[in-house]
This record gives structure tokens, sequence and C-alpha cells, in this order.
């Protein structure tokens, strides 16, 4: 090659070579810009998963399972019967309770009336009273002329002491009666009030023969079979409200330093891929890391400690519109990213609201109506 054409080669190199490192320079300035712009307001991990009240069913009493009214992944409504146990003992423990509230009645009605009977007694005891006085005061004038002799009047005598003490005692008797039944009519009296209260209790017993679904929601979980055992405090199923849902994405402890609760999140989910957004905020961090409530906490101050970044969760709340149009499930893969461009928010979660933040109302039983037949026995026994 003649060093005339080695010339022009060499000049175009250098144009090319020339061109590609300002084209590198351009890029690193766009990428210092753009970190600076966007980035850095930005603090993103895939450390993140769907959370959710997962709500376990189980009995209050004790029976087998004769129906089961909804399976895994069907929907349920708050109040819904789920399950039913046989109810046969508790019909037997209502009856039962429901005659020893009659016989509690009736039994108080008969220590009412012994107090009318010892009322009875007293008069009785103060009408001999009388009658001995009146005896003794006739005999004395006699006994001075030898009438009647010493050994009568001092019986009479005799009489009215017993007479007295029979008073003593009719009086005794009737304070302890009184003392039973004074201040009250039957229907208030505490034993009667004791038994409504068993009758109420056997009552309720027997409506819970009847598991209702506290929540509205999707039934996973199902643990309980037809003719099982159900026994307080055994799960038998769980309901997942999917209304309810929320993202817990685990930052590195080094990416917490800008995050403030109320920042605006942005949340991909696996499952819809970059075609759903979900939008959120922060509404708090976690007070520790997930090592620190493991089973196991780490021992760190050992000879051979290795440091490993910790990581926390972080709360964000989700549109619930945005969950209604596109469902999640617990568990799932999300991307986090967190605007950290404001930083004026608290660092830690506020205070407990002032409003309950979960309530239901489908467990609870129409007392009012247990009261009414308890009050319709009670009403019944006092029938003279």
């Amino acid at each position: 090659m003649s060093t005339e054409n080695k010339k022009p080669n060499d000049k175009k190199r250098k144009t090319v070579l020339a061109g590609i490192t300002l084209l590198f320079i351009a890029a690193g300035v766009a990428y210092a810009a753009y970190y600076q712009i966007v980035l850095s307001k930005v603090q993103e991990t895939d450390n993140a998963y769907v959370g959710g009240n997962l709500v376990n069913l189980s009995s209050q009493v004790t029976g087998n399972v004769t129906e089961i009214g909804a399976d895994e992944t069907q929907m349920v409504q708050a109040g819904a019967p789920l399950i039913r146990l046989d109810s046969a003992d508790a019909d037997v423990a209502l009856a039962q309770a429901d005659a020893k509230l009659g016989a509690a009645v009736r039994q108080q009605r008969q220590r009412y009336a012994d107090v009318a009977q010892y009322d009875a007694a007293v008069a009785q005891r103060k009408l001999q009273l009388k009658n001995a006085e009146e005896d003794l005061a006739r005999r004395k004038p006699l006994a001075a002329d030898h009438t009647v002799s010493g050994e009568e009047v001092e019986h009479a005598r005799q009489a009215v002491d017993n007479a007295r003490a029979a008073i003593a005692v009719a009086l005794r008797q009737e304070a302890a009666a009184q003392a039973g039944v004074a201040g009250v009519p039957v229907a208030q009296h505490p034993a009667v009030q004791a038994a409504k209260a068993d009758y109420v209790q056997a009552w309720l017993a027997s409506r819970r023969n009847t598991i209702l679904a506290p929540v509205s929601g999707y039934v996973a979980k199902r643990s309980v079979q037809i003719g099982a055992r159900a026994t307080p405090g055994t799960s038998l199923m769980s309901i997942v409200p999917l209304d309810q849902l929320w993202v817990d994405a685990n930052f590195k402890e080094s990416e917490l330093r800008n995050i403030r609760v109320g920042q605006p999140a942005r949340v991909e989910a696996d499952m819809y891929g970059g075609k759903v957004e979900f939008h959120g905020k922060v509404v708090g961090l976690s007070a520790g890391t997930g090592s620190a409530f493991s089973l196991l906490p780490a021992q760190n101050a050992s000879g051979n400690w290795i440091k490993v970044v910790q990581r926390l969760p972080v709360r964000i709340a989700l549109d619930p519109k945005e969950l209604k149009q596109h469902p999640l499930r617990i568990g799932l893969s999300t991307t986090v990213s967190v605007d950290i461009s404001k930083t004026d928010g608290p660092v830690l979660g506020a205070s407990m609201p002032q409003a309950p933040v979960y309530t239901t109302r489908a467990l609870t039983l129409p007392l009012q109506q247990a009261a009414v037949a308890a009050d319709d026995i009670i009403a019944h026994n006092l029938v003279k």
C-alpha cells in the first residue's frame, strides 16, 4: 500500500474513533442527567410481594360437621353459613337450661311464700304470748288468797317465758327468710337471673353450631371434612378478602434513607406485567428486619461474623378501585418504585387510629331474642 492511500485511511479511522468517543461521552452525560433528574428521585425494588388478611375460620363449640357450604376458590359473602355442626347435644343442653330456669323460678316462688308463712307464725306466737300473760295475770291474785297453788302460778309464768322464746325464734326465722328475698321481685332474684344467664349461654351455643363467614372474600385452605370433629380454636378454612390487599416491599437498609410515610409509589405485578400499573403510597415501615423476627434470630456476636445487608419491609397501600379492576392474590411478586423526591413526611408510621381498622357484624347474634325467650319461661312459671 502506498503512503498516499495510508494517510486518508488513518484520517478516517481517527474521525470514527473520535465520533465513538464523543458518543460515549454524550451517553454518559445523558445518563448522568437522567439519573440526577429521574433515577435519584425513585427508589425501586423487585423484592416485593402482595400481602393481605388471611381470616381463619374456627368453631366456638364442639361438634361433628354435617354440612360444608363453600369450597376453595369460591366467593362468599359476610354472614353466609359456611359450616354446620350436629346440633343434637346443643338442643339437649338448651332444653336442660329451659327446665332449670323454670325450676329456679318455682323454687323462688316457694321461698317468697315461706316469708308469709313465717309472718303468720310470728303472729301466732304473739297471740300465744298474750294468752299466757293473761292467764298469769288471772292466777296471781288467786295465789294471794290461796285459791290456786303456787305451783300453778309458776307453770303459768313458765308458759309466758316459753311463749316469749317462741316469738324470738319465729322472728329470727322470719328475718332469715326475708333476707333471701327482700328488695327484689321473683323475676329479678339473683338465682333466677343466674339460671337465665345459663339459658342464654345454652341458646348461644345452639346458634353457634352454624359457623358464618365473618368477612366477604374467597375461600382458601379448606381443611375441614364432613363428619370431622370440630373443636374450638381449630382452623377449619380460611377466607381471603381480596379488597384488603397491600404490598410489602423489602428495601435494603441502605435504600431507606429517603423513604418517608406518605410518598407515592407505583407497583407492577408479574401477573399483569407492564400493561397494568397500580398506584399506592407508603403507609409505614416495619419495626424490625425479617431476621430480627425469625424463629432463630442471627447471633452476630461471634468470631466468624459476616456482614449481610438487611432488608426492611415497607408497607404500600393500594388503590381499592384499581384492585377491583385488576384483582391480585396474596404472595404475588411485584416491582415497587417509590417517589422519594419529597422527604418531608414522617419516618415512622402514624399512631393508632381512633376507629377500628377492621370490623365485622356478621358474627353478632341477636341476644335480644334469647332474653325474650328466657322472659317468657319466667313469666310462664310465675303464673299462679
